[in-house]
Order: structure tokens, then C-alpha cells, then sequence
């Protein structure tokens, strides 16, 4: 066993609230944070989070007992609030017996929050406000994310690091903050470790993994790119509110500026309303998403990534990522 002694002891609380050996949560990733790589990461040490998306209750059900059958390590599940089964998702969570769920991609609905705390799970909220996190960790959320706009997929504006300035020192003492966006090794760890973050959280670092079902044209698409590759999304229509996807640029990056307009438009001639509106956006992130993820389609599908994209190089075991993050974060620590 590797003796990782001081990114351990700056992890602590972390690893305590996660149950798991480091507090390096894998993000939920449409399509990629299924069983075998959920698996893989909480079996290596690290904490898996099954990416719900657009799933069905009956979908994820088969998900989660999968996974289980994978390992007996802890593992959560994220879940979009938007859903429009969120409560039946959460009683699926229930059954299981899961014990972290991830609310993502908006503030919680009214019950969500508490419909979770029933059966005994903790709640991981995200924030992109100081102020918003607050309310939402008085709330009865149990720990925060914080994702900077290096991240792939869905982003805020701003970046990790001044996010980190800005809500470490509020509420570090107090809560349980995980920092994410753009970390690609280790040293940035031990940096966000000594702010006062009890952990991280990482999505392209573990995209490309050995264990990820991702098509190989798409894991290529991620070894070929650098960083200015991964883009964000443009709203075109400022009634129409869409979250900006950060993505590898191809055919598929204009074939969404098309679909906004086309939803635009609907919306406008009172064909559809805003929340299905929102929801049309979100069903063509799914879908392309999986095109790229699924049928290997990097052309027009969604290559989601973030900008540590252009820090990989090669497929390698989850074991292997895990164990140089941590020793990349030890060596940094004990330079201080």
C-alpha cells in the first residue's frame, strides 16, 4: 500500500463523509459513468458516481444493481433536477440502499431534498454562487461541488481557481467543499487540498480510461486535442436560457446553434413552453452526446471534455490514473 500521508490527512474529511480510501470523486458523465467505470474507480480507491441523465427509472434501477454486482465499494448517483421523474428516480435510489446522490443542473426541487434524506443517503449539491451555496447547504445539502467553467459539458462562467478563492475561505471550516473543473494531475489536488477543498473531483481525467465503454474514435478525438480544442457552446436566442456545454469543436458544435433557433422559434409561436423547451436541449445534448460516446460519431456527436484535455495522451487503467494523481499530489505536498 502506497503511503500517501499528507494528501490523506488533508482528505480526511473527505474520505469519512465518502466512505472511500481517497476523496477523488469521478464526475457524472452522460453515457461514460456507467457500471464498468463507476466500478472501476470506486474499486481503485476513488468514489464512481453513476450519471443518471436522461434515464428511466427502470434504466437506472438495472444500473445501480449492476454496478453492485461490480463492487462493494461506495458509489452515488447523480441526478439532473430537471428530471421530470426526479421523485420516482430518488425511490430507486431508496430501494438500492444508495447512500451519496448527486443533485445536478439546478436548484433542487421543492421535497427532492428531503424525499433523499428519508432513507439515510447525503445530498452533494453544486453551486455556482457563494450566496446560492449557502442557502443551499442550509437546505440540508451534506456537501458542495464547486465546478469552474474548465470543465466539460455543462459549465458556469467562471473559473476553478477564483471560484476556490471565493468559497473556500466562506465555508471550508464549516462544510464539506469538493473543487472541480480543468484538474488534470495531482499537484493541482494538493493545491486545492491546502485551500481548504476536501477533495476533488475529476470527469475528462477518467473519460478515456481503459475501463471506459467510450467508442475508440472517441477516446482518439480526446488524445489528439489541447486544451483551446475544448469550446464552449453560444446562445443565440438571450430568452431561450441555455447552460453552455464546453465540447470538442466539430460538425455537431453548429448543428446546436440549428437546433436553438429551431426551439426558439417554437417557443416563441407558443407551440411549446419554456421547461420543454429546456427540455428539448437537454434530450439533444443526450443524443448527441451518445452518437460520439456510444457509436463512435465525433463528427456531429457531442465530443463533451474539458480544457485537462490536452493532458491526455494514452488509454491507461483507472488504477494506474488514481495512483498518479495521488502521488503527483503527495510529491507536491511534501515540497512545501
Amino acid at each position: 500500500m502506497s503511503n500517501f500521508a499528507k494528501t490523506s490527512a488533508l482528505m480526511q474529511r473527505g474520505t469519512d463523509f465518502l466512505g472511500s480510501e481517497y476523496a477523488i470523486l469521478c464526475g457524472a458523465m452522460s453515457w461514460v459513468s456507467e457500471r464498468g467505470l463507476v466500478s472501476a474507480i470506486s474499486n481503485a480507491g476513488g468514489f464512481g458516481v453513476i450519471a443518471c441523465g436522461a434515464m428511466t427509472p427502470d434504466l437506472l434501477d438495472t444500473e445501480i444493481a449492476a454496478t453492485k454486482a461490480l463492487t462493494d465499494k461506495p458509489f452515488g448517483v447523480n441526478l439532473i433536477t430537471m428530471h421530470p421523474q426526479l421523485f420516482d428516480l430518488i425511490e430507486v435510489c431508496s430501494k438500492h440502499g444508495v447512500t451519496h446522490v448527486v443533485l445536478a443542473g439546478g436548484i433542487p426541487p421543492k421535497g427532492s431534498v428531503e424525499a433523499i434524506k428519508a432513507f439515510g443517503a447525503k445530498v452533494i449539491v453544486f453551486a455556482p454562487t457563494l450566496a446560492l451555496a449557502k442557502k443551499l447547504l442550509r437546505s440540508g445539502g451534506d456537501a458542495l461541488v464547486i465546478e469552474g467553467m474548465e470543465a466539460g459539458g455543462h459549465i458556469g462562467p467562471v473559473s476553478t481557481s477564483v471560484l476556490a478563492q471565493e468559497f473556500l475561505p466562506e465555508l471550508a471550516e464549516d462544510h464539506l467543499v469538493f473543487v472541480a473543473g480543468g484538474i488534470g494531475r495531482g499537484q493541482a489536488i494538493a493545491g486545492y487540498l491546502e485551500m481548504g477543498a476536501v477533495g476533488v473531483q475529476l470527469g475528462t481525467r477518467f473519460a478515456c480510461a481503459a475501463e471506459s465503454i467510450a467508442h475508440e474514435n472517441f477516446k482518439k478525438a480526446f488524445f489528439r486535442a489541447n486544451a483551446r480544442d475544448a469550446i464552449t457552446s453560444v446562445q443565440v436566442d438571450p430568452r431561450l436560457p441555455v447552460i453552455p456545454v464546453r465540447a470538442l469543436k466539430n460538425k455537431g458544435t453548429e448543428e446546436f446553434t440549428a437546433k436553438q433557433i429551431e426551439v426558439a422559434k417554437r417557443l416563441d409561436s407558443g407551440e411549446i413552453e419554456m421547461g420543454e423547451a429546456q427540455l428539448q436541449i437537454e434530450h439533444f445534448w443526450a443524443g448527441a452526446l451518445r452518437r460520439a460516446v456510444i457509436d463512435g460519431d465525433v463528427e456531429s456527436g457531442s465530443i463533451m471534455a474539458g480544457q485537462s484535455v490536452g493532458m491526455l495522451k494514452a488509454e491507461e487503467p483507472v488504477a494506474d490514473i488514481m495512483q498518479k494523481l495521488m502521488t503527483q499530489s503527495e510529491e507536491a505536498l511534501s515540497r512545501r
